[in-house]
């Protein structure tokens, strides 16, 4: 197959038997040295030829691919470890989930446990009136009287214990701070010091909480001065 170049318009053209076989320009239309620079390129393609030191098509596409594969190799590791990133903080936001899910359980559940303090310590003031009604009624002998308000201090605590309240024990106990409020001090030779000798009022627990201190007396050791002076 044979290329033909056109620059011009004058053209000249041979048939044979109706069959085009040349185009030609004409002389007058293109400089001497244009025409032989038009002639070697026609004459290169002709014959299958290429310019020094170009690539061959196929050996050229080859290396675009490679490029390609080379490109795309470096896309999916940039996406591996953003996957990998990705993945960890994912963990991280699940553990935080769990240990927000849990403490919020936990704080739940403290509500529930503990909603009804401020009712109870209410009650427990109708307990106080009801134990001084029965110590002024026992010594008025009164019997029934005395007998009414037993029974109903009875049921009474029956209500605190169904909901988890309790009396503090504290007389002849070592003094406790987290559950004694000590307003009151008596010298005693017999006793340890701070020994709690005397309740005035009484505490109480909600479950393992103390929802109001017991009011109390405690021993504490005679001074040197006192000592000195009995033994003198």
């Amino acid at each position: 197959m044979r290329e033909i170049y056109i620059f011009d318009c004058d053209i000249i053209l041979s048939f044979s038997g109706g069959a085009l076989l040349t185009a030609e320009r004409s002389p007058s239309s293109i400089s001497p040295g244009r025409a032989e620079s038009e002639k070697e390129k026609v004459s290169q393609v002709e014959c299958g030829k290429t310019s020094p030191g170009a690539e061959p098509p196929e050996e050229k596409d080859l290396g675009h691919l490679e490029e390609e594969i080379l490109k795309y190799r470096q896309q999916l590791s940039a996406l591996q470890k953003e996957l990998h990133d990705s993945n960890t903080r994912l963990k991280y936001a699940q553990a935080d989930c769990e240990n927000i899910r849990k403490r919020s359980e936990r704080q739940i559940e403290e509500v529930r446990l503990y909603a009804n303090a401020s009712l109870i310590c209410d009650l427990l003031e109708v307990v106080d009136e009801l134990e001084l009604a029965l110590k002024n009624a026992r010594s008025a002998e009164q019997g029934a009287i005395v007998q009414g308000v037993e029974m109903t201090l009875k049921k009474m605590r029956k209500v605190l214990e169904k909901h988890g309240v309790s009396q503090i024990d504290c007389l002849m106990r070592p003094l406790d701070p987290e559950k004694h409020m000590v307003v009151s001090r008596e010298e005693r030779e017999d006793l340890e010091e701070n020994t709690v000798i005397e309740e005035m009022r009484k505490g109480y627990m909600l479950r393992d909480r103390v929802i109001r201190p017991s009011v109390v007396k405690v021993s504490a050791k005679p001074s040197r001065s006192k000592m000195t002076k009995e033994e003198s």
